[in-house]
C-alpha cells in the first residue's frame, strides 16, 4: 500500500494505551527471553534447552527476566524523546536528535564511559530515569555504539564509521509511538526520517538506518490498528524513496515471500540470516511478526536461531506487543521482567505527554514542576 493510503482504525482510547504498553514490554520481554542464547548457535540451545529450545526464561546476567544493552538503549531513546517534547513545549525550540543524543550519552555514562562530549550530570538534570540502579549495569553493549558514542564531537552529530550492525534499529520503538503521540499519521515520513537520523547518530552505513525508519513506521502503523502486511507495505513505500534502500527492501521481501511458505520456521529463520546485522534482525523480526500465531510463540521462534536472539526477541517482541497489546504478553513473563514497572512508566509517559499541561498550558505549578523534574529539558 502508498502511504496516502493509510486509513486509520478507530479504536477506543484503552486499547491504544495496551497497545504502547504491549511494544515496550513486549520488546523487553523478548530482549530478556534471547539475552542467555544471544551468543548460541540453534544447535547449542536445543542441546542445552531440549527439542523445543528456549521456552521461558533462563538466568543470564544473574538473575530471570533481566534485559540487555537493547532495552537499556531502547529506554534511553523514549526518555530522550520525552525530554525533547517537554523542552520544546517550555522553551519553544528543540532537537529532536540532539536531546536523545545527550540521552544516549547518559547510557554511555551508565557503562562506566566517559565520553568526549561534555555531559553535565547533576541532580537537577539527570532526570529520574538515569537514577535506576539496575540501568548502571553492562549487558553486552555492542562495541559500535559505544565506540560512536564516546567519538562524538556535538550533540546530535551523526557516526562517520561504515556500520550496518543492529545496534541502530533495535532501539527505535519508541519513534513508532512517539510519532505517533505527536499526530505525525498524516506524515509518517516524519516518524522515518527521525528514527533513521537516530539510528545514524551510531551506525553510518546506509542500511544501519534506513531499516531504522522502517520498524518505526511499521510500530506506528499498528498503533494505529493496522495489520503487519499494512503497516509493512507503509514502510516500504517510505524505504523505497530514499537512496541506498534496496538491501533493506530485498531483506523484507525475503521474510514476506518466505512467510508465505510453508517451509519450518527455524529453515526460513536462517534462510534471513543470524541478526547480527540490520536487515538481517529486521527480516527475522518481520518474518516471526508475519507468521506468529500468537505473542509467545512469535517470541520464542525469534529467540530460537544462530545468532543475536536478544535483539531479534526485542524487535520482534515490539512489533507483536505494538499489534496485539500488553494483554497477550504471558503474565508469568511480565512478573519476573526486570524494571517492568519502570518500562510501563515510560510507555504511559509516550502515551499521555502531548496532554500534559505545560509551557503555554500549565496552571498547575505543582505537576508542572513535576514534568520538569521528570524529564528536564536541558
Amino acid at each position: 500500500m502508498d502511504n496516502h493510503e493509510w486509513k486509520i482504525k478507530l479504536q477506543q482510547p484503552e486499547t491504544i494505551r495496551n497497545r504502547f504498553l504491549g511494544c515496550l514490554l513486549g520488546g523487553a520481554v523478548g530482549d530478556a527471553m534471547g539475552a542467555p542464547v544471544e551468543f548460541l548457535s540453534r544447535s547449542e540451545i536445543l542441546r542445552q534447552f531440549g527439542g523445543k529450545g528456549v521456552t521461558g526464561y533462563a538466568e543470564a546476567y544473574g538473575g530471570i527476566g533481566k534485559i540487555t544493552d537493547d532495552t537499556q538503549m531502547t529506554l534511553f531513546t523514549a526518555e530522550g524523546l520525552l525530554r525533547a517534547a517537554v523542552r520544546g513545549r517550555e522553551r519553544g525550540i528543540s532537537n529532536f536528535e540532539g536531546v536523545t543524543a545527550h540521552a544516549y550519552l547518559r547510557w554511555l555514562l551508565t557503562q562506566g564511559i566517559q565520553p568526549t562530549c561534555h555531559v553535565d550530570i547533576t541532580d537537577d538534570n539527570c532526570g529520574w530515569f538515569f537514577r535506576h540502579r539496575e540501568l548502571h549495569s553492562r549487558r553486552a553493549p555492542g562495541n559500535t555504539c559505544i565506540s560512536a558514542l564516546r567519538e562524538m564531537q556535538s550533540l546530535g552529530e551523526p557516526a562517520t564509521n561504515t556500520s550496518k550492525g543492529c545496534g541502530g534499529v533495535m532501539r527505535v520503538a519508541p519513534v513508532g509511538l512517539f510519532g505517533w503521540s505527536m499526530r505525525w499519521r498524516d506524515n509518517p515520513q516524519r516518524t522515518f526520517k527521525l528514527a533513521a537520523e537516530l539510528a545514524a547518530l551510531t551506525h553510518a552505513h546506509p542500511t544501519g538506518y534506513l531499516t531504522a525508519g522502517v520498524l518505526a513506521v511499521i510500530i506506528q502503523a499498528l498503533i494505529d490498528g493496522l495489520s503487519m502486511t499494512e503497516g509493512l507495505g507503509a514502510a516500504k513505500a517510505l524505504l523505497k524513496s530514499e537512496p541506498d534502500h534496496h538491501e533493506t527492501l530485498q531483506a523484507l521481501e525475503l521474510a514476506e515471500e518466505l512467510a508465505a511458505t510453508s517451509l519450518p520456521n527455524h529453515e526460513a529463520i536462517k534462510r534471513l540470516g543470524q541478526g547480527w546485522i540490520a536487515e538481517e534482525a529486521l527480516a527475522i523480526s518481520v518474518y516471526c511478526s508475519l507468521v506468529a500465531k500468537s505473542f509467545k510463540h512469535g517470541v520464542l521462534m525469534s529467540v530460537n536461531h544462530d545468532g543475536d536472539s536478544d535483539s531479534t526477541g526485542a524487535i520482534t517482541g515490539n512489533l507483536l506487543g505494538a499489534m496485539l497489546g500488553m494483554k497477550a504478553i504471558p503474565k508469568t513473563w511480565l512478573e519476573p521482567l526486570e524494571l517492568g514497572d519502570t518500562i510501563a512508566e515510560i510507555a504511559e509517559d509516550l502515551f499521555t505527554f502531548k496532554d500534559w499541561k505545560i509551557g503555554e498550558d500549565s496552571l498547575d505549578h505543582q505537576s508542572h514542576r513535576q514534568i520538569w523534574n521528570k524529564y528536564p529539558g536541558f
